[in-house]
C-alpha cells in the first residue's frame, strides 16, 4: 500500500493555517469596505480587489456574498456583546441604573470615536432582510443580558413579558437614537446623549426594578 500523501509546509504555514489566514484578510477587507462606503459596497469582485485575492479564494472560505455579510456582522457583534459586558463587569454589585449607564456610555463613546464600525450595525440596512435580521438578533442578545441582570432587583409585581417589552422598545430606540446622532439629526455631546437617555430609562422602569 502507498504511504498516505502529507500537505508540505510552504513558508512555514501548513494549508490550513495559509487558508485561515486568507480568510482573516477577506474578512478585513470586506468590513474595511462596509465601514467606508456601507454594505452595498462589499461584493464578491470589491472584496477581492481590496484584499488582493482571486475570487477562487473567497469561495474557499465563503459561500457567496451573503455568507462573508453574515460572518462580519457577527463579528461586530461579538466586539459589541464584549464592549457591554466589560462596561458592566466592574458593576456587578451597584445598582441596575449604574450598569446600564456604564453600558450606554461604553457605547456611545464608541459610536463617538469608531463611526466606521458603528456603520454596520447603525447604519441604513434598508434592502437587506438579512442584515435588518443580524440587527434584530444583537438587540435580541442585549434584552437577554439585561433581562440576566435584572434578576436580584425585581419589584414585586415584575411582569417578565412585560419588561422585555420595555427593553426591546428601549433598546430599539436606543439604536435608533444613536443613528440619527451619529449622522448629526440629535445635536449633544456624547454625555448629553447619555444623560438624556438615562432619564427616559429612569421613566422606563418604574415599578419593574429597584433601578436606583
Amino acid at each position: 500500500m502507498a504511504p498516505a500523501k502529507t500537505k508540505r509546509p510552504y513558508g512555514g504555514k501548513s494549508a490550513d493555517e495559509r487558508r485561515a489566514g486568507r480568510r482573516a484578510v477577506l474578512l478585513e477587507a470586506a468590513r474595511a469596505l462596509w465601514c467606508e462606503s456601507g454594505w452595498t459596497a462589499v461584493t464578491v469582485r470589491g472584496v477581492c480587489a481590496r484584499a488582493a485575492l482571486a475570487d477562487r479564494y473567497f469561495y474557499e472560505s465563503f459561500a457567496d456574498r451573503s455568507a462573508i455579510l453574515v460572518a462580519v456582522g457577527d463579528e461586530v457583534r461579538g466586539e459589541a456583546m464584549t464592549l457591554i459586558l466589560e462596561a458592566v463587569e466592574p458593576h456587578l454589585h451597584d445598582s441596575p441604573r449604574v450598569q446600564l449607564e456604564a453600558a450606554v456610555t461604553a457605547v456611545v463613546e464608541f459610536v463617538a470615536t469608531d463611526p466606521g464600525s458603528t456603520q454596520i450595525f447603525f447604519g441604513d440596512h434598508g434592502g437587506s432582510e438579512l442584515l435588518e435580521s443580524l440587527r434584530r438578533t444583537m438587540i435580541a442578545s442585549v434584552v437577554d443580558v439585561f433581562l440576566a441582570f435584572s434578576d436580584d432587583y425585581r419589584e414585586p409585581g415584575f411582569d417578565e413579558r412585560d419588561f422585555r417589552i420595555a427593553l426591546l422598545v428601549g433598546i430599539g430606540g436606543f439604536v435608533e437614537t444613536v443613528g440619527a446622532w451619529r449622522s448629526g439629526a440629535i445635536d449633544a455631546t456624547a454625555a448629553e446623549l447619555v444623560a438624556s437617555l438615562m432619564r427616559l430609562a429612569d421613566r422606563m422602569v418604574v415599578g419593574q426594578l429597584r433601578f436606583t
